[in-house]
């Protein structure tokens, strides 16, 4: 089991309790059941193909039919964030397609995210998010420990609780390594700063080994996650084994600007923008993946403050004002929280997302159209990304 301990986690699925005060898990539980938390917070994996468990004993029967990396199986495919599998039922109905694959065993829903009613009071809302925000942060290890840091108010308020080196990746030029220094100086961290300067070899050297790990080879998966290989791979060459992150935040806050022009903007379906918050929150497992899976091959374990169930918790309960504001300013309740932790000039300072900020975006355009990938060909990066897989 990773996140928790199996009593842990068998506690909360026998209560169905989808936030029971951990940063997710997943793994088998102590009746032998695979389980995977509401958020996905912890990837894992079960082989797509049928496979055979009638013969041998029960230790060869059961190996090989999981994984907490898609590398250690010949089929993988990811249980789905919320559900328990059994993988030793031959009673159970099977299924022809979908999330476990061809002949898999179908798994069960065991969690649901929880739809709480907005707070009817915001200062209260505020309050008790600054509040879970510090249990978050006073639960964590910080040994061994640096923080991923560019220069936003995620990052920032997730290094303002440890005394850790703050890596920021990125050209000379970017708009992260410019911002990193800033709110590093208005947060008297400057000394902490560690500043990984990219050149083009470096992201043409990471390119495919992203794309395998990730088993992605889209361009913005790859694009998304290259700096956070980057700057894992350096903490990891300094000696540290855990990278702590700020992912989460967009989705749980509002940070999104489809989540603020809800419902006009045609990316989400919600009629509010409470409702496309949880849309977005619902992506989730699927990023947090890819990004688990990227820190994990660049030899560091993700660390995710934000993403600690009490701030689930006190996240979920925003009104939609809470989340972007009547001016239009996004993650507004998690800004007024912050300033508990950082001050007012990176809490209600605005960011670019980090393949931009990072000018890594730029660069892997560059190299795709070098390696003869135009940009009139449809999707050029993505198959730029994909050519290198297969070298």
């Amino acid at each position: 089991m990773r996140g928790t301990s199996p009593k842990t986690a068998a506690r909360a699925v026998a209560a169905q309790d989808p936030l029971s005060g951990t940063r997710g898990f997943a793994g088998r539980l102590p009746d032998g059941r695979l389980v995977r938390d509401v958020l996905g917070r912890q990837p894992i994996f079960v082989e797509g193909s049928e496979r055979s468990r009638s013969d041998g004993d029960e230790d060869d029967r059961n190996r090989g039919d999981w994984a907490f990396s898609p590398g250690d199986l010949s089929d993988p495919e990811p249980l789905p964030a919320g559900h328990v599998l059994d993988l030793d039922r031959t009673d159970s109905v099977r299924t022809d397609s979908g999330p476990t694959g061809s002949g898999q065993i179908a798994p069960e829903r065991v969690f649901s995210l929880p739809d709480p009613p907005p707070a009817g009071d915001d200062r209260e809302a505020v309050a008790d998010l600054r509040g879970a925000l510090g249990e978050g942060f006073n639960s964590v290890d910080s040994g061994s420990l640096a923080v991923a840091f560019s220069g936003g108010v995620d990052s920032a308020v997730v290094a303002s609780a440890f005394d850790a080196p703050l890596y920021v990746v990125g050209f000379p030029e970017s708009h992260d390594v410019a911002a990193a220094r800033r709110a590093a100086r208005l947060m008297g961290r400057e000394d902490d700063l560690r500043v990984v300067e990219l050149d083009v070899s470096d992201v043409e050297r990471a390119v495919p080994d992203v794309a395998r790990t990730t088993g992605r080879s889209n361009a913005m998966d790859v694009q998304i996650a290259l700096p956070l290989y980057l700057a894992g791979e350096r903490a990891a060459a300094d000696g540290f084994d855990r990278l702590a992150v700020g992912q989460g935040a967009d989705e749980l806050f509002g940070g999104y600007a489809k989540v603020a022009r809800a419902p006009e903007d045609p990316r989400v379906e919600a009629e509010t923008v409470r409702g496309a918050a949880r849309e977005v929150v619902a992506t989730l497992p699927d990023q947090l993946e890819r990004d688990v899976l990227t820190l994990r091959e660049a030899g560091v374990e993700p660390v995710a403050p934000l993403l600690d169930d009490r701030v689930i918790r006190a996240a979920l309960r925003l009104s939609g004002d809470l989340l972007v504001d009547s001016r239009g300013e996004r993650k507004k309740a998690f800004r007024l929280a912050a300033r508990e932790f950082v001050p007012d000039g990176v809490a209600f300072r605005e960011k670019k997302a980090v393949q931009y900020g990072s000018l890594v975006a730029r660069e892997l355009d560059r190299l795709a159209r070098q390696a003869g990938f135009k940009r009139r060909m449809d999707d050029h990066v993505s198959q730029y990304v994909a050519s290198r897989v297969e070298d």
